[in-house]
């Protein structure tokens, strides 16, 4: 019990916590998130990188130094990117909320 003013809290014990996870579920569960992430930003963040790799190696071929000359072509083919990759990209998260759905299930 803490006390709080004149007002006394009960916070549970440690023991009250029925079905809690451990602490190696929850490094597990953080790490598959993270590693999702990646997997889903990859594709994306890579179309991003060789377009404005290749628009750079243009401008300095051609000596045309625009700064705007790059994000058009880097927006379009991101945009690209994302609407190609978006049902892969829905499938995994889809998948990984199943995942932590029935984890959330499983604890008692």
């Amino acid at each position: 019990m803490v006390f709080c003013g004149a007002i006394a809290l009960a916070r549970p014990s440690k023991d009250d916590y029925t079905g809690s996870m451990e602490e190696a579920e929850v490094i597990d569960l953080i790490r598959e998130s993270i590693m999702l992430s990646i997997e889903i930003s990859a594709p994306v963040m890579m179309v991003g990188l060789v377009v404005g790799t290749v628009v750079a190696l243009i401008q300095a071929l051609t000596q045309i130094q625009e700064v705007t000359l790059v994000f058009v072509p880097k927006i379009l083919a991101i945009f690209f990117a994302i609407f190609v990759g978006l049902p892969m990209m829905s499938v995994a998260l889809m998948e990984f909320m199943t995942h932590i759905a029935d984890r959330i299930v499983a604890i008692k």
